[in-house]
C-alpha cells in the first residue's frame, strides 16, 4: 500500500512546528503539566509530527480531504 501525500507545505510544516512544540512541553512538563496532561501532549505530539513528515494524515483521507495541490 502506497501513501498518497495529501497535505500542503504551510500544513506539513505547522503540524511538524506544533509537534515538536507538544513533545517539548510533555517531555519536560513545563507550564506545570499534569502526568496525564503531559503523556496526552506526548501522544498528540508524535502524531501531529509523524504525519507532517510522512506528508500524509489519515483522518483528512477518511473526510476526502486534501491540502496540497494535487
Amino acid at each position: 500500500m502506497t501513501l498518497q501525500a495529501n497535505l500542503g507545505s504551510s500544513d506539513k510544516f505547522i503540524r511538524i512546528v506544533a509537534g515538536i512544540i507538544l513533545l517539548t512541553l510533555g517531555f519536560f512538563k513545563l507550564g506545570g503539566l499534569t502526568a496525564f496532561a503531559g503523556i496526552l501532549a506526548i501522544v498528540i505530539g508524535v502524531v501531529l509530527l509523524a504525519t507532517g513528515v510522512i506528508n500524509f494524515c489519515p483522518a483528512y483521507k477518511l473526510l476526502g480531504l486534501r491540502t496540497d495541490k494535487p
